[in-house]
């Protein structure tokens, strides 16, 4: 037996079943690993011992007199089915696997067994729900992303046990690690003669997605969306994983959800596909979605059927909007669809009133960013001509000291710059760095409207200067003090309102507003502002050496003759890299 079926045999969450191995002496288990008969032994002696523990606790229990019934709040929050992405190389069988889940031919209806829009569909099992996000590719999931929208709860990495793992594959795991979601690989075609899952396994741990068998904490499952061998068990660990996640929705609150994907139908109008995320959608609710509004006319599901109500981690296509909505934008009900009407127009307002292109990271701007305290790491998309290269450059950026700031490579490929590449990096508040490649037309549109930093190289070490001086700036500063002079008070000079020391500039200079100090025996005695600097009457902003001044410190009166002031600034002298 597993640890998982374990858990499940005593109803109890996997989380909680690990620490109770734990306290038992079993170490080291996780959740697909095999128990073996004498351990099962201990773990039934366990609970045969908490269950003679209950009943006796129950009797005392009985013999109590009962408390007055309380009045119970119904539960804000309850469990949710998870939101799955399944991502991998264009042709590894990512449609096929989800139109053997769903026991329905979409792959059948996409044009070469490519999927070409988003569809969210909904599994429900005996043990649980799961939605399903059918992408056109990651490029779509980091789309979403790049607006804010967090709508995936769990990847399924697909790769073919034929062709083992491609660049494509390598892409998608990058954008899934990017947006720190737990991935599960599904190994697919393994009906094939040449099928290698284990090549697969030891391709993708160099990458650091290693096989809980293996030691790791991957989840790797082989499947055939051809025959349906292992999908029972792919949903078994998608639905394991949901559970450990704890994932819950806020179902006493107006609903709230996130556009999966828009069009204009010519019999229906706008059609939105939303997954709703929190509340329970119902039919007629007004709602704002992106830049439009509308009132919920109909709901479909995707078998097409009507539905009145939606619940949390529900797919639904909603008719009634005034206009179609980006991917990735937030839908929300709100008290009336005048409500929604005023909401729009004032953001179109400001929008038109006060646009400003979205401000993004970039290696010039990095120390403003840095000493406004938000950012403390450097994530990186790299292309570069030829793998070799890949690796020359990312050993030249470990040598670069981090002991302060993180250089994170995202991502790394070869080949010229994509619309990819500048989603991941919009997504991720990155930039680009390309050694010896071109930038694609299109990316370089995108680019500039996504204000993403794309720098191209043809020496590498170049990119070693660039990045050590993009994190010098990132460091932060050193604060040190620059003495500018000192003057010895010869005179005491009390006046209506304060005491203006009568003084000699005896080395540099004094300047007002300046930071001051009283030196009185060798002992620092008051640190304040200089205040007032006056020569003879006049008001002046500096004294130099050799010449006599009024000095006034702010909050200080005590002066005695013989006293030292001294005037000084503080300033921020840039940190440099130890070991550069």
């Amino acid at each position: 037996m597993r640890v998982y079926e374990i858990a499940r045999k005593y109803k109890i969450g996997t989380k909680e079943l690990i620490e109770i191995l734990k306290n038992l002496g079993i170490e080291g288990k996780r959740t697909l690993s095999i128990v073996t008969e004498e351990e099962v032994k201990k773990i039934e002696e366990y609970f045969k011992k908490e269950a003679e523990k209950e009943k006796i606790e129950k009797k005392k229990e009985e013999k109590k007199i009962p408390p007055p019934p309380e009045k119970k709040e119904e539960s804000k929050f309850v469990p949710r089915a998870p939101v799955v992405t399944i991502m991998g190389h264009v042709d590894h069988g990512k449609t096929t696997i989800l139109d053997k889940i769903r026991n329905s031919r979409i792959a059948e209806k996409e044009v070469g067994q490519i999927t070409q829009k988003i569809g969210a569909y909904k599994v429900n099992l005996p043990e649980g729900s799961i939605v399903f996000l059918d992408t056109p590719g990651h490029e779509a999931f980091t789309a979403m992303r790049a607006m804010g929208a967090k709508v995936t709860d769990i990847v399924v990495l697909v790769v073919a046990a034929d062709e083992g793992v491609k660049p494509q594959t390598i892409e998608a795991l990058n954008h899934a690690r990017s947006a720190n979601v737990p991935i599960i690989v599904a190994i697919n075609k393994i009906d094939k003669p040449n099928a290698n899952p284990e090549k697969v396994k030891q391709q993708l741990s160099e990458y650091g997605l290693i096989p809980e068998e293996w030691g790791g904490d991957t989840i790797y499952v082989n499947v055939s969306g051809l025959t349906g061998e292992g999908i029972k068990e792919l949903l078994e660990m998608i639905l394991l994983l949901g559970e450990i996640k704890e994932l819950k929705a806020n179902i006493n609150c107006k609903a709230e959800g996130t556009v999966i994907e828009s069009y204009i139908d010519k019999f229906r109008g706008p059609v939105i596909t939303i997954i709703v995320e929190n509340g329970i959608l119902k039919v007629g609710d007004p709602f704002v979605v992106g830049n439009t509004y509308g009132k919920v006319r109909a709901m479909i599901d995707d078998w097409g059927r009507k539905l009145n109500e939606a619940e949390p981690s529900t797919p639904v296509e909603i008719l009634g909007a005034h206009d179609i909505a980006t991917p990735g934008a937030k839908f929300r009900v709100v008290n009336s669809e005048k409500e929604a009407k005023e909401i729009v127009e004032k953001m179109e307002i400001e929008k038109s009133g006060k646009f400003l292109p979205v401000k993004r990271l970039s290696l010039q701007d990095l120390y403003k960013e840095i000493k406004k305290g938000e950012i403390k790491e450097l994530n990186i998309v790299l292309k570069t001509d030829f793998y070799n290269s890949i690796d020359a450059i990312k050993n030249i950026i470990s040598k670069i000291p981090q002991n302060e700031i993180k250089i994170d490579i995202i991502h790394s490929g070869t080949g010229p710059i994509s619309e990819s590449d500048v989603l991941l990096a919009s997504a991720s508040n990155g930039i680009i760095l390309g050694f010896k490649v071109p930038v694609e037309p299109k990316a370089k549109e995108l680019a500039k409207r996504e204000n993403i930093e794309i720098r191209t190289y043809e020496i590498i070490y170049d990119i070693a200067d660039d990045l050590i001086k993009a994190i010098e700036g990132m460091l932060e500063p050193e604060i040190k003090e620059e003495i500018l002079g000192q003057a010895l008070v010869k005179k005491i000079f009390k006046l209506s309102k304060n005491v203006v020391a009568g003084c000699l500039v005896v080395n540099g200079k004094v300047v007002k507003n300046s930071k001051a100090r009283i030196i009185r025996e060798g002992k620092i005695i008051f640190e304040g502002v200089l205040s007032s600097l006056k020569r003879f009457k006049e008001n002046v902003n500096e004294v130099s050496y050799n010449n006599e001044c009024g000095i006034g410190i702010e909050n200080f009166n005590d002066f005695k003759e013989g006293d030292i002031i001294q005037s000084y600034l503080l300033v921020e002298v840039p940190k440099k890299l130890k070991g550069v």
